[in-house]
């Protein structure tokens, strides 16, 4: 697949015409990263808007003692970026971002896309669309970090991240929720009990949707 058809691949770039995805890869790259590779470090600067074509990518911060605190996966089709302000050339990293699998990226040109693109009215809707979800993402991060308990943790991200819930290991899950395995095995038992979800072979699957929601939903959200 060549760099024009990969662009097309990106849901955000969908409603561009032939001549501007032209226009895009004059100033774009395709490059492919190993798993547990390093795509950047927190307070970083780089003048690239990137975007997750294959692979997955973990988003984290580091505490002052050394410790590590996940944040969120970002998965293929999505922006990585994090940007604050549309109004500049750089682009200020504030987490780490580390591949969890093979990746490849699509590295764009920030100066020459604000150019060519966000200057003339193009794609703009689609960036503030992005942006608002982000941030609404991070919403999420500080009920789960300083308003949710244990239960509303554990409930959020089977609701949200089943997925990746089940494809982790349990100490994985406690580990990432910032919970002991102790409490993550009470609470997925409690759950059972209660028919909101099912277990078998491991594997988690949602019985009641609304009950699950509705452990979470309200508390600081």
């Amino acid at each position: 697949m060549n760099l024009q058809e990969t662009i097309k691949t990106i849901d955000f770039f969908k409603n561009l015409s032939k001549e501007h995805i032209e226009v895009l890869s004059d100033f774009s790259s395709i490059t492919s990263y190993k798993k547990n590779s390093i795509l950047y470090y927190e307070s970083e600067e780089n003048n690239k808007l990137i975007f997750l074509v294959d692979g997955l990518i973990k988003i984290y911060k580091v505490d002052k003692f050394g410790n590590e605190i996940f944040l969120y996966h970002i998965y293929k089709n999505n922006m990585i970026s994090e940007l604050s302000t549309m109004n500049t050339s750089k682009i200020h990293c504030f987490s780490n971002a580390e591949f969890v699998q093979d990746s490849k990226i699509l590295s764009i040109d920030y100066e020459r896309f604000k150019t060519n693109f966000l200057d003339k009215n193009i794609l703009t809707s689609e960036l503030i669309e992005v942006l608002l979800n982000k941030s609404q993402q991070f919403q999420c991060i500080i009920n789960r970090e300083l308003v949710f308990d244990a239960t509303a943790k554990v409930a959020f991200m089977i609701k949200q991240d089943l997925e990746m819930f089940n494809k982790l290991k349990r100490q994985e899950v406690s580990f990432m929720l910032h919970i002991q395995p102790e409490t993550l095995s009470r609470v997925l038992k409690r759950l059972v009990r209660n028919n909101i979800i099912k277990i078998e072979t491991s594997e988690v699957s949602i019985l009641d949707h609304d009950a699950l929601t509705s452990i979470f939903k309200g508390i600081g959200v």
